[in-house]
């Protein structure tokens, strides 16, 4: 998928030095707040509020109904904050007002999903998390091309994809121990990730590192210029097929996350699901860890991207044939360490890749929130899909079987793209 040529930002220059350690550090940080917000209330807040408010109905369709509109709030405003980043001109520079917006607004956003007792409440704060954390990650994804080289970017990308598992791990951390410090109440749990979320984004922005746009370079506004920039013109080129395989790959991860914890309480039948929703994210992120890194560095060094993402969809698949022939506690327990492993080299690799088949260097803003769309629009589809699946088509086992299909489709579709290696 390509965008139609249309007049932009001056490019940026490219970066040639890679930026201090500490630099690298904060961003982390700061993609681990944005990550706490999204993974915090997904694993265990909205999924009890559900079940609540649903009072012994379809629990299912609640949760799906709320992560599907929260999901497309989050496909539409990723775009277009990465765009008007890069159309930021000021002394603060094109990405740091955004993450600090992004930041507190989506705190906000936590605290009203707090007090929602109805469908129509979560619905609009978890659209407003949405919207507001989805321009503050935006600006983060859009920093990494700012100012890395390529030749550094699987490993840069490995901490950035580090940060989500971690903020899967803190963010349900923070709902388990945030809820039993309030007394079993999920205000407990959103006011913990609310107050992580800005606390952490908070060292990025007082680096001060941002590129900066000049207001005379700033092209005119034009509505119709601005709009007609994210329409696809086909899925011939590079981009298109990266767009494809990270959709692909991140359908068939959410297909498999949606419902975890109804898996374990209503599959397995584990005693604590929510208990074991953490330990499965503990287990998860400790596999993650040891390839994360290490597989962005190793593709940096070999120069290759493909078969890294390939290698990875492979692994993941396996992980939900294991949740298929083994739905057992111990089962899902080496399904998660076997998930982690591949997620981990997926994400600094792919995230690289990515950066190599941007259209142009002005419009990175852009180009990386379209490309984004591949992570959000999934989590619109999953809860189409996945609730008919589980109720009327063959419950889980046939779940997690379209799920690993999904995944080895995306990963092999990878090897249409020709410009990486």
């Amino acid at each position: 998928m390509t965008l139609n040529a249309q007049p932009g930002p001056a490019a940026p220059p490219a970066p040639r030095a890679a930026p201090p350690r500490r630099w690298t550090a904060a961003l982390a940080l700061a993609a681990l707040a944005v990550n706490v917000g999204f993974f915090g209330p997904l694993q265990i807040l909205l999924a009890r509020q559900a079940e609540f408010i649903a009072a012994g109905g379809s629990k299912e369709s609640v949760l799906g109904a709320v992560a599907a509109v929260g999901a497309l709030c989050s496909m539409l405003a990723n775009p277009l904050w990465g765009a008007l980043s890069d159309r930021t001109a000021g002394r603060w520079g094109k990405r740091l007002p955004w993450v600090l917006g992004g930041a507190l607004a989506g705190a906000a956003g936590l605290l009203l999903l707090a007090t929602a007792e109805s469908v129509a409440v979560m619905v609009l704060g978890w659209s407003v998390v949405q919207i507001a954390l989805n321009a503050e990650f935006a600006a983060l994804a859009a920093a990494i091309p700012d100012q890395v080289p390529e030749e550094r970017r699987g490993a840069v990308g490995g901490w950035f994809g580090l940060a989500q598992t971690a903020g899967v791990l803190t963010g349900t951390g923070l709902a388990v121990g945030g809820g039993a410090a309030a007394g079993g109440s999920v205000v407990g749990g959103y006011a913990a990730c609310a107050v992580f979320v800005v606390l952490a984004s908070v060292p990025f922005v007082l680096l001060r590192r941002d590129t900066h746009l000049a207001a005379a370079d700033r092209p005119a506004w034009n509505a119709r210029s601005f709009a007609a920039g994210f329409w696809p013109r086909g899925f011939g080129a590079d981009f298109g097929w990266a767009w494809a395989t990270r959709f692909l790959m991140n359908l068939g991860n959410a297909l498999s996350l949606l419902y975890l914890l109804y898996y374990l309480k209503d599959e397995v039948g584990v005693a604590d699901p929510e208990g074991g929703v953490l330990v499965l994210t503990a287990t998860y992120a400790v596999a993650l860890l040891s390839t994360v890194v290490l597989g962005g560095v190793w593709s940096d060094r070999t120069g290759r991207r493909r078969v890294f993402v390939t290698g990875s969809g492979l692994v993941m698949a396996a992980a939900a044939a294991l949740m298929v022939a083994w739905p057992t506690w111990p089962g899902a327990v080496i399904a998660a360490a076997v998930l982690g492993l591949g997620f981990g080299t997926y994400t600094s690799v792919d995230f690289a890749l990515v950066t190599q088949v941007l259209p142009a260097a002005a419009d990175r803003g852009k180009d990386l929130g379209v490309i984004n769309v591949a992570n959000t629009l999934p989590q619109v589809l999953s809860p189409v899909l996945a609730a008919p699946i589980v109720r009327h088509l063959g419950g889980y086992a046939v779940l997690y079987l379209v799920s690993a299909g999904i995944g080895l489709l995306g990963a092999a579709l990878v090897y249409k793209i020709k410009g990486v290696r």
